[in-house]
């Protein structure tokens, strides 16, 4: 893999922190800013909602842009919006800075999508989007837990402002080692706008958006809301929600690597055997949430699986936009953040039934159930296009 891939990677490990490490300061921004924990979770969605509105909007505003002069202009924009975050009393404040940095977020993934698709061979995608996406798993692993540690040591604000200086040796990172490429409009011969929206009338590329966006859901809907049900439900101390989190960082990071070896020829196996099992899981982890060492394995399974399925989803999701070529980031940007987005706020739902802090878990299983039953009709569809593919 080139190495302009991984420098990417880092800067992805500096957003993904920032998506990710809510999960461990919500109980630290609920008290400080006199909200509830469950309000919290709007953070998440708010961030959500920006990349999947941002993804589509920027991309198309920034196809023409020079490449790294774009990816270098979204982290500023990203550090900046976590400078102003930090230093915020107001709670609607704080939405619309994670809003701007959401939409920063959007513009740099949507583009390094693109940009990774574009510097290994046509039928590697998987395994570009692989160390793309191990900047995320890096990031639950260590910076999402890092971030917990010192927000419960100094505050909540300590981590915002932490976030915004990691991302000056991303920026520099990007600055040194993409490079600078012409516009990508006339890298890919001029190709208008229009026709790369007309990719999104196939039904192959919405089945994989879809079921992208569904497990994406259901990650988010449990990983959003894990610190209660580490320190209420199994009664744990606050440093051991730093201890699940790298946790399921870790198991994050086997699932990304070994989908990565796997989804461009085999996403269907990838989908047949780590759907259920996936399934299974999150009831399990809310049955036996209770115990420990059974939370604290599970976590990392559920963290394997869910990321080894929703990056061959999203693979698909590459795959099925070649023919966008400055677009097909956004896309797959917009498949994972509506599943970001709505995974909180379906989860947040039933923190206020008999269900309590186990809710978010429960949810997360009918989510995957939904993708499963939508996924179940097609599946000779992507065995089938994943065949084509490997013939080319």
């Amino acid at each position: 893999m080139p190495l302009p891939l991984y420098l990417l990677a880092v800067a992805v490990c500096a957003m993904g922190t920032s998506e990710f490490m809510l999960a461990g300061l919500a109980p630290d921004i609920a008290s400080d800013l006199d909200i509830t924990v469950g309000t919290t979770g709007m953070l998440t969605s708010a961030f959500a909602a920006g990349m999947v509105v941002g993804a589509p909007l920027v991309a198309a505003l920034a196809r023409t842009w020079p490449r790294r002069s774009s990816l270098l202009g979204f982290i500023l924009a990203f550090a900046a919006a976590h400078a102003v975050g930090a230093g915020t009393t107001s709670f609607p404040v704080l939405v619309a800075c994670r809003v701007v940095a959401a939409l920063a977020n959007a513009g740099f993934l949507a583009a390094a999508l693109t940009t990774a698709a574009t510097l290994v061979p046509a039928d590697r995608k998987g395994r570009a989007l692989a160390v793309l996406l191990s900047g995320t798993t890096v990031a639950t692993i260590a910076g999402v837990p890092a971030g917990s540690l010192l927000g419960t040591w100094l505050g909540w604000r300590a981590t915002f402002w932490a976030v915004a200086l990691f991302c000056l040796p991303a920026a520099l990172g990007v600055l040194k080692g993409v490079p600078a490429g012409r516009a990508k409009a006339a890298a890919t011969g001029g190709l208008p706008l229009r026709v790369e929206l007309a990719r999104l009338k196939s039904p192959r590329l919405i089945l994989a958006m879809l079921l992208g966006a569904l497990v994406n859901a259901a990650t988010f809907a449990s990983f959003t809301f894990l610190a209660p049900v580490v320190t209420d439900t199994a009664g744990l101390g606050e440093l051991w929600i730093s201890v699940v989190l790298v946790l399921f960082g870790a198991g994050s990071l086997v699932g990304v690597t070994v989908a990565g070896r796997l989804s461009d020829q085999r996403p269907a196996q990838v989908l047949a055997v780590g759907g259920p099992l996936l399934l299974v899981g999150w009831p399990t982890l809310a049955m036996l949430a209770d115990r420990p060492v059974a939370l604290l394995t599970l976590v990392f399974v559920q963290g394997a699986l869910s990321f080894a399925l929703g990056s061959t989803l999203i693979t698909r999701v590459l795959y099925e936009a070649a023919g966008a070529p400055t677009m097909a980031g956004a896309y797959a940007t917009a498949a994972l953040n509506v599943g970001a987005a709505g995974g909180p706020l379906v989860a947040a739902t039933t923190l206020g039934t008999t269900t309590g802090n186990l809710g978010p878990l429960w949810a997360s299983g009918l989510l995957v159930a939904v993708a499963l039953l939508v996924a179940f009709p097609f599946r000779t569809v992507i065995t089938t296009a994943a065949r084509a593919e490997a013939i080319r």
